[in-house]
């Protein structure tokens, strides 16, 4: 990633590599500080001679061996970690000690710098923990947390912990899918089954919360070492403070504040893979990028896409840099990527069950794949007029990059996130236009590690590195704070709102093991030990009914659709069990007394999708 050009013998690659694994090893670079922005030694042919730094005044970054002493030239990167300067060729053939003393602390590992690197490293991941993890559990308790998606995921990874496919009644019986129908036909997350041994710990759905929270703040070190590499060639100090400062702004991103605040999503893992691919890749561990990438298919099926746009970024930049490796493997990723997510949406979701077409949501270019892709190439403008219309989805692109002071658009890396923004600018379902829903942790990583190269071009210029690192604080600040981190101060905020409260106590009302349909909000409360589905547009025929008559409810299109199913079922075999402030239980007491238009799903069940409300995807900001 630097600016100035090396000497044609020696790449910055070779020394980095020739060092070891030091620099993915966690904040040890922060030792490698002597108080110099030398960036580059010689050492004098006279064999125990002393060390010569670069002189400050001179922007050359060699110092050449006096004319009569041979023209060997040896180079570092800026913040190594082990305080060496590797000979060129990294045959092994011994390191030049940095200014500052053999085995000063200015130059150990372990010396101070290092351990004040290293705690600032610990205390930005438990403060991310602890947000997130706040934001979550805050929800929980607010009954913000509901059926979709919290009730959903804990149910699969539930069955996971039991040694099964992922099921997920809440699922499948709303949207109609047969009996047994396993989420891998929904969703590609086998991801998901990583997290069933802690379900053997605490079975209980905020045990997914805590996850997620601890995911995301696993990408704090990840990020501060990115912001190491592509400020290697940098003076130490500017490496030093964009890791902090890089840190800081993933730990309290705003994306990953409103995924935490939706409860928890397949984007959990999504967000530290996506780190450790790019990571890797800008460290030249090039096995271990596409070790990452892998895992990252895993995640989600159009993970695949991300990984292909990667690929074509580090093929060029391995290639511009001469590493082989870095070429072949980047070559591979960007085949690879779009070939696992054809054949998972092809092939492997419709094994599992999954219809054909049934997240197809991009209608306005055609109605499947094929005719939009005709319709396209036939009249490509039609791209630009479904991603402007309607307006909010401009809105979203600008808040997103905005956000960041559009500092994204300025690195290639910005690259694996056009495939993401084109699903949802693209896409007719309105859930994918708003900023407050959990789509944008999985852009989060790729932007800012975008917007780190970014601003590490700039650091010859200080001035405008200042202002644009400024703008970018500043900005994505004041959307920490709007969408997430005023909610933690907030003591409304960590209490349900008076029409939920009643459901936590008639919930407890209910028995172990009832079959339950339940109002989406409460759901989450009950699927530990209930088997329980979500109260929608058909009678299920459950022995507890738990529903809200004051206020509208998902899936319902208003309060008087859900009034009407409860005079429904107490004119059909149900009796009112308890009744508070506009919450009703109804426990069904007459069993042989059929419900009109009561209905479960059969095994030639046709898969219905959800009928948006008008007013959702109508701003950027509600929730």
């Amino acid at each position: 990633m630097g600016n100035a050009p090396p000497h044609p013998s020696i790449r910055p690659s070779d020394a980095s590599d020739a060092s070891g694994e030091s620099d993915a090893s966690g904040e040890s670079g922060e030792s490698g500080e002597s108080g110099e922005d030398t960036a580059l030694l010689t050492r004098p042919a006279s064999e125990g001679g002393g060390l010569v730094p670069r002189p400050e005044s001179e922007g050359s970054g060699l110092v050449p061996r006096p004319a009569d002493r041979g023209t060997g030239l040896l180079t570092r990167p800026v913040g190594g970690d082990d305080g060496s300067v590797p000979r060129p060729g990294g045959e092994g053939t011994g390191s030049v000690p940095r200014p500052g003393g053999e085995g000063g602390p200015a130059a150990a590992p372990g010396g101070p710098r290092g351990a004040r690197g290293r705690a600032r490293g610990l205390a930005l991941t438990v403060l991310c923990f602890l947000v997130c993890a706040g934001l979550g559990l805050q929800s929980w308790t607010a009954l913000r947390a509901t059926g979709f998606d919290l009730g959903i995921f804990d149910q699969a990874v539930r069955a996971y912990a039991h040694g099964e496919l992922p099921r997920s009644p809440i699922k499948n019986v709303h949207h109609e899918f047969p009996p047994g129908f396993s989420l891998l036909g929904d969703h590609f997350t086998p991801a998901l089954a990583l997290l069933a041994p802690l379900y053997l710990l605490w079975d209980d759905p905020r045990t997914l919360t805590l996850a997620q929270a601890a995911l995301f703040a696993a990408g704090v070190p990840v990020v501060r070492r990115i912001a190491r590499h592509v400020f290697q060639d940098a003076p130490p100090l500017f490496g030093r403070r964009a890791a902090d400062l890089g840190g800081l702004v993933y730990a309290l991103g705003w994306p990953l504040l409103g995924s935490s605040y939706n409860g928890f999503h397949e984007v959990a893992f999504a967000v530290p893979f996506t780190l450790l691919m790019l990571e890797r890749g800008l460290a030249h561990r090039y096995g271990a990028a596409a070790f990452w990438a892998a895992l990252l298919c895993t995640a989600k099926e159009d993970m695949g896409l991300v990984v292909g746009a990667y690929g074509l970024v580090l093929a060029v930049r391995a290639h511009r840099a001469g590493h082989r490796a870095g070429r072949a493997t980047g070559l591979a990723l960007a085949l690879a990527g779009p070939l696992v997510s054809a054949l998972v949406i092809s092939w492997f979701l419709p094994a599992m069950g999954g219809p054909e077409g049934y997240y197809w949501s991009y209608g306005r270019l055609g109605a499947d794949p094929g005719e939009a892709l005709a319709h396209v190439l036939t009249a490509p403008w039609v791209m630009l007029q479904v991603a402007a219309t309607p307006f909010v989805k401009v809105g979203a692109v600008a808040w997103i990059l905005g956000t960041l002071a559009l500092l994204p658009l300025g690195s290639p890396t910005f690259l694996l996130a056009v495939p993401l923004l084109a699903e949802r600018v693209l896409s007719d379902n309105p859930n994918h236009w708003p900023v407050i829903n959990h789509y944008d942790a999985f852009l989060w990583p790729v932007l800012l590690t975008a917007a780190l190269e970014a601003l590490a071009r700039l650091h010859g210029r200080r001035a405008l590195l200042r202002r644009w690192t400024a703008g970018a604080l500043a900005l994505s600040s004041a959307a920490a704070v709007v969408l997430g981190l005023h909610l933690l101060v907030r003591p409304d905020s960590w209490r349900p709102s008076p029409d939920k409260r009643p459901l936590a106590a008639a919930a407890a009302l209910i028995p172990d093991g009832a079959t339950v349909e339940a109002d989406n909000t409460i759901a989450p409360r009950l699927t530990a030990r209930t088997d329980v589905v979500i109260v929608d547009g058909t009678p299920r025929g459950a022995d507890w009914v738990l529903l809200r008559t004051d206020d509208r409810t998902f899936p319902f299109a208003s309060v008087e659709e859900q009034r009407q199913r409860v005079a429904l079922l107490l004119a059909h075999g149900y009796t009112t069990a308890w009744h508070r402030d506009g919450t009703v239980l109804l426990h069904r007491t007459a069993p042989a007394t059929p419900v009109p238009g009561m209905r479960r799903p059969g095994p030639d069940s046709t898969p219905v999708r959800e009928a948006v409300p008008a007013d959702v995807g109508a701003n950027l900001l509600r929730r």
